[in-house]
């Protein structure tokens, strides 16, 4: 008998210390989950003033299905009066996961056969977040020099080869989502 004592009161302990803990999270949640969506906002304008400039607006952004990386959509207002489109690309193998905003700034070809047409260049990215193991080495053999035109986007080979392989293909993928999206924010 005290047996099944034993074993009732190890059971109402341990749900009242589950339900306890169930309550804590939840009051965590609440506490936080609009600091964090505020932060990735900060985040997302953060990255867009970088790539754009300081006077660079988003005019409207939207969500993007059926690419493996790219997740969202923003048309930019450029500081110079020029458009862009950004991409917020997401990413992950097994160094870690990487979140991107690539950036896209609308040229015309100015002479040749296609005098006129309009072509989205990648002009820089920014890193949301780098959860990547070798996530110093990335950035200053790769994303830094990629931004700084002196490294091409391709030319992955950086002792960080694994995470600029999968942000050549998050570029590379975004400039797909541009692409298709050549008529937004004219």
């Amino acid at each position: 008998m005290a047996s099944k004592k034993h074993y009732i009161i190890t059971a109402i302990t341990l749900g009242l210390i589950a339900a306890s803990s169930a309550v804590l999270i939840g009051v965590t949640n609440l506490i936080t989950a609009k600091r964090i969506e505020k932060n990735e906002v900060l985040k997302i304008n953060t990255g867009i003033e970088q790539i754009y400039g300081k006077n660079a607006t988003i005019s409207s952004d939207s969500d993007i299905e059926g690419y493996k990386y790219s997740n969202h959509l923003y048309v930019v207002n450029t500081e110079d009066n020029g458009k862009g489109l950004a991409v917020r690309t997401t990413g992950s193998n097994m160094y870690g996961k990487i979140s991107l905003i690539v950036g896209f700034k609308l040229f015309v070809l100015p002479e040749g056969e296609i005098q006129g047409m309009q072509e989205y260049k990648f002009i820089g990215m920014y890193v949301v977040t780098n959860e990547q193991t070798y996530n110093t080495t990335l950035e200053e053999n790769y994303i830094i020099p990629v931004n700084d035109n002196n490294r091409d986007v391709d030319d992955v080979n950086c002792g960080a080869t694994y995470g600029a392989k999968l942000i050549r293909d998050m570029i590379n993928e975004s400039k797909e989502v541009t692409n298709s999206n050549l008529g937004k924010g004219e």
